[in-house]
């Protein structure tokens, strides 16, 4: 089964959260790329609307937007997303994912493009507190 963690970044009030996305949701981002629009009820944020904008996979590669497909690719970079140089001018051999989601991504980053009328605090405290009774159900 497919698990991402989603990280969304809350451009109203500059504040990023942290959650943890499996099941059929996470099925249903598989196959999405880099700025394509999604609708928050995939993220457990309903009425938002959230932008792709990155992401890195399972071993701390970052996805690049202009390289299409899924696969990892070493690329000759100069400064850019995945490689800072120290000096200018130079250029290095790295290894970067293509703009494509799929099983090899652990994380995906997001921004809120539409909000909705309730903060994002109130829906993920919400989500917390069914996460723990659920547990304690489990527990008896």
């Amino acid at each position: 089964m497919v698990e991402f963690k989603v990280v969304v970044n809350d451009t109203k009030n500059g504040k990023s959260h942290n959650i943890l996305v499996s099941g059929h949701h996470a099925n249903s981002l598989v196959g999405k790329k880099i700025h394509d629009e999604v609708d928050g009820i995939f993220v457990s944020l309903p009425g938002y609307k959230l932008l792709i904008t990155g992401g890195t996979d399972k071993n701390g590669f970052p996805m690049r937007k202009d390289l299409p497909g899924t696969m990892r690719k070493r690329l000759l970079l100069s400064k850019s997303l995945g490689f800072k140089p120290k000096d200018s001018g130079v250029r290095k051999k790295k290894s970067v994912r293509g703009s494509t989601i799929n099983q090899d991504v652990v994380q995906i980053n997001m921004k809120v493009v539409k909000h909705s009328s309730k903060p994002i605090e109130d829906i993920i405290k919400t989500e917390a507190k069914k996460g723990e009774e659920a547990k304690k159900e489990e527990q008896k």
